[in-house]
């Protein structure tokens, strides 16, 4: 017969390493979005990631950020390490409406902002309606 115990603390400490991460394999890259005009911003907490290791992919709709915080090496005591190290990757999925041929992304005091242009084609448009086929009376409409 063989018994098996369990550990109802090691599973929630597995859980919440599947859920939050952990230091080195984080979860967590925080984000904002918002739309202004004619264009969406995004923006990711990157703080202590060096601008070469952030990698940023656009394939069909799908927008990946990868971004790697460095351990530090030396001959250092650590007194104490909180700030998840290793690669953070977060995977968004745009809209047909926005233009990602024309992403535009900085880089400053850590944060990443990209500017998502919207398309010409999902831009609201006038179109002219000519009455009963003759052109000389025409009206626009909005759409």
């Amino acid at each position: 017969m063989l018994l098996r115990t369990t550990d109802p603390f090691r599973d929630f400490d597995r859980l919440t390493q599947q859920l939050l991460g952990t230091t080195n394999r984080p979860a967590v890259m925080p984000m904002d979005a918002w739309r202004e005009g004619d264009r969406f911003t995004i923006e990711f907490d990157l703080p202590g990631v060096a601008k070469e290791t952030i990698d940023l992919d656009v394939e069909r709709n799908v927008l990946t950020v990868r971004a790697e915080r460095v351990a530090r090496n030396g001959d250092w005591e650590a007194l104490a390490s909180e700030r998840p190290k290793g690669v953070f990757s977060r995977q968004l999925v745009l809209g047909d409406n926005l233009d990602l041929d024309r992403i535009e992304a900085s880089y400053a005091d850590g944060v990443l902002r990209l500017v998502v242009p919207v398309a010409e084609k999902a831009k609201p448009r006038k179109i002219e309606v000519s009455a009963g086929g003759d052109d000389s009376e025409r009206t626009a409409i909005e759409a």
